[in-house]
């Protein structure tokens, strides 16, 4: 399966229902009031990690998930249904960053981890809601709220206790699957692993930790060069790093610190880690060239272990400490600024915009506005009343001044068209 650790979804939540303009009519119940029901809400958008999970493969097939709408209300004061919340599964690990203002709103971590990616619309309340001493048969209702829509940036950065690091054909990989069950594509050419391969270790006690190969880096990683760059994400949540240095190599020492001047590059967190060095393919060198090897790695770094991943020699004394560090090294507080709440994200949609379209017809658009037409009967004194008020409370008339309508002049709102007379309508 093909390694997907970023992508990018669409998500929507559900419109809320309109509420309803309805009237109890029962044999010997004279004047039986108002009985227009309420639209339901509509459904919330949620993303919930996953443990199952390893990759964002599943978003590279669908990245449009949209949440139901809610019911409009009934006649007889029922209520419309309520729909159904959407939950959208995600590695643990994934990041969700907003694309539109860049901010992170979650880190999720913890399996079943949550976080409430856009709140579906509220119902609008029917004609029965509006009923008073004074006003007992009121001829309008609302409409429900516009759905929230939102476009996330997911980031997996892999869960694990150890990084496994160095360059191409180090031995990362055969290590990995020494001290571990992962059987990841082992070759002798550069890039073999071209994605991040996790294994467990198990411990004396029965109990492991998680290592991570990841691929291998080279100068200039940090900038985008090579495969590795791509991967150093995944190392920021590790406890500590092994780092695997090849002793076949021309210049071991050199390789070894450009690999951590490119961590440094990287972020500082990463190059504050601690390491653990472990001097591979020692079977493959003479004992003059090892011994001169380990006393230079020793005044670089004291926590120096000399090892061979193919036959096997002193992994035991690595994993050993590896297994104590794991111990004794607690997860890094890498901590995340996450938004508090959905910020600009709300079901606020009062902006309009007016256009002119002819010499005497203005057209009015903007997403509140056009619910309230859309549930406004022109035929009904009482609710066009009550949305010319609504249009004085949101500046229209006040726009449309500025604009330089005239009495006698038309404005058509979605399918509403009617004839301006100012002392009507700021009357």
């Amino acid at each position: 399966m093909k390694f997907i650790d970023k992508s990018k979804i669409r998500v929507v939540s559900g419109r809320g229902g309109n509420g309803m303009v309805a009237w109890r009519r029962e044999k010997y119940v004279d004047k039986g009031g108002p009985a227009g029901g309420d639209g339901g809400s509509g459904g919330d958008v949620y993303l919930i990690a996953d443990e199952n999970m390893s990759t964002l493969m599943d978003f590279k097939h669908k990245s449009v998930f949209k949440a139901e709408a809610g019911e409009n209300g009934g006649i007889k004061n029922m209520h419309g249904r309520c729909a159904k919340d959407l939950y959208i599964k995600v590695p643990v690990g994934t990041v969700v960053i907003d694309v539109k203002t860049g901010s992170i709103i979650a880190d999720l971590t913890r399996h079943e981890q949550k976080v409430l990616a856009a709140k579906g619309g509220r119902g609008g309340r029917g004609n029965a809601r509006f009923a008073t001493a004074q006003k007992r048969a009121p001829q309008f209702c609302e409409p429900g709220e516009p759905p929230i829509e939102r476009e996330l940036f997911l980031e997996l950065k892999l869960i694990a206790d150890v990084g496994l690091l160095g360059m191409p054909n180090a031995g990362k990989s055969t290590l990995i699957s020494r001290i571990s069950s992962a059987k990841p594509k082992i070759a002798d050419y550069p890039f073999t692993t071209l994605v991040p391969n996790l294994g467990v270790v198990r411990k004396h006690s029965g109990d492991g930790y998680v290592v991570a190969d990841i691929p291998g880096l080279i100068e200039g990683a940090s900038e985008g060069v090579g495969l590795g760059h791509d991967f150093l994400r995944h190392v920021e949540r590790c406890r500590f790093l092994v780092h695997l240095v090849d002793l076949t190599e021309e210049n071991p020492i050199e390789n070894y610190k450009k690999i951590n001047f490119e961590l440094k590059k990287y972020s500082q967190h990463l190059a504050n880690l601690y390491q653990i060095v472990a001097l591979n393919k020692i079977d493959a060198v003479n004992d003059e060239k090892k011994t001169k090897l380990l006393d230079e790695f020793k005044k670089l770094n004291p926590g120096v272990f000399e090892i061979s991943a193919v036959t096997g020699e002193n992994l035991d004394k690595l994993t050993d400490f590896m297994g104590l560090k794991v111990d004794e090294i607690p997860k890094p507080e890498y901590q995340l600024v996450v938004e508090e709440d959905l910020g600009a994200y709300n079901n606020d949609d009062s902006a309009f915009e007016i256009y002119k379209a002819a010499k005497d017809v203005y057209i009015i658009q903007g997403g509140k506005i056009e619910r309230i037409a859309g549930v406004t009967d022109e035929r009904n004194s009482e609710q066009v009343i009550r949305f010319q008020n609504i249009m004085k409370g949101m500046g229209v008339f006040e726009e449309l001044s500025k604009k330089g309508i005239k009495d006698g002049d038309t404005i058509i709102i979605g399918n509403l068209e009617f004839v301006f007379y100012a002392d009507e309508m700021y009357g």
